[in-house]
């Protein structure tokens, strides 16, 4: 039970975050590219490869803070399904262009943020 509270409450803060910050930069730019899902999963790619990165370094953060930080809260702030159904939309709009763009991006930076986020705890 304990686990599913720490996962649980990870997961509110994340999604809660995810729909603030998404909306605040959507909210900022003229534009059909879906701004705010790119940044915030790309932040979470950083932000998980950093959790696990430091989780990696010895006794830095505990077993339940780090379920807490990557399943729940990171879990809960990045968003593939609606990656996924953006990318539809620009398949139904003949956004070829878009969708190249929006799912090479997602997977070259996200990889390189996660694995430069996995690198920042070495450093120091």
């Amino acid at each position: 039970m304990k686990l599913l509270f720490i996962v649980g409450t990870g997961g509110f803060l994340g999604s809660v975050s995810r729909f603030l910050l998404s909306r605040y930069i959507q909210g900022g730019v003229l534009s059909s590219f879906p701004y705010g899902t790119f940044i915030v999963n790309m932040t979470g790619c950083f932000l998980i490869g950093l959790f696990y990165g430091l989780a990696d370094r010895g006794n830095l953060i505990s077993a339940d803070v780090r379920l807490f930080l990557t399943v729940g809260f990171c879990g809960g702030f990045t968003t593939f399904s609606t990656f996924a159904n953006e990318n539809i939309s620009f398949l139904k709009d003949g956004n070829i262009l878009y969708f190249s763009l929006y799912c090479g991006l997602s997977v070259f930076v996200g990889l390189l943020l996660t694995y430069l986020g996995q690198l920042v705890p070495k450093l120091f």
